[in-house]
């Protein structure tokens, strides 16, 4: 009945808001446990200057409205809000109540009105429709539990043109990397393009750039990569 109903709304060029867990494929490759709310420290991080090369691989302007899946102790929205202004937005995303509840203290310490917190699933991050210009996945995609289901149903909640940044490590997902061919698979079983994909400075990891499907393929359809 799902594959149905997801067929003809596909034909009607129409969206599902969700689908449930239980239809994707479970990814084939161990999942890194989440251990901290954030993956080095913020002096780290701001030596190598990731917000602004963050900025610079997804063309962030003033305005925009970026997800920050996963957002984990908030270091990159806490950032990003300052700079995409009074108009923009940063929607700070995660699956742990805790994390989102501190970020949210500390986003009103600095009085940065701009940032709303959500609370996802592993499978479903819960974004509206159409409400995000970006989205980024910074040191996180290899602890996601499931990365088809949560890729599937970011897609309606992308605006024309909009694009997906994922920062990680080249190294295997139980190590707390994601081995880039791997990341392109998975990203493309689920219907992405490659845009670019280069290290960054400061040896931080790689960032990889995505494009949204156009259409989804039904979730039954999806085949897990190998990693």
């Amino acid at each position: 009945m799902f594959a149905t109903l997801l067929a003809a709304l596909n034909f009607m060029g129409l969206a599902l808001a969700a689908a449930p867990a239980e239809a994707f494929p479970k990814p084939d490759r161990p999942v890194a446990s989440v251990v901290s709310p954030t993956w080095a420290t913020a002096q780290e991080r701001d030596t190598a200057k990731e917000v602004d090369q963050i900025i610079t691989r997804l063309k962030l302007k003033p305005g925009m409205t970026v997800a920050d899946l996963g957002a984990g102790d908030g270091y990159d929205s806490l950032r990003l809000a300052p700079r995409l202004g009074p108009k923009g937005r940063v929607i700070a995303e995660d699956i742990t109540p805790d994390y989102l509840a501190a970020l949210a203290d500390e986003a009103r310490r600095r009085s940065l009105t701009n940032i709303t917190t959500v609370l996802g699933e592993p499978h479903d991050p819960r974004l509206a429709p159409n409400s995000v210009d970006a989205a980024i996945l910074i040191h996180m995609y290899h602890e996601i539990e499931q990365p088809y289901g949560l890729l599937w149903n970011l897609v309606p909640a992308l605006k024309p043109g909009a694009r997906v940044g994922v920062e990680d490590l080249d190294r295997p997902t139980p190590r707390h990397g994601t081995p880039p061919k791997l990341l392109v698979c998975e990203f493309a079983a689920v219907g992405y393009r490659l845009v670019e994909l280069k290290p960054l400075s400061g040896n931080i990891g790689y960032f990889a750039v995505f494009e949204p499907p156009a259409k989804r393929p039904e979730p039954r359809a999806i085949k897990p990569c190998k990693g």
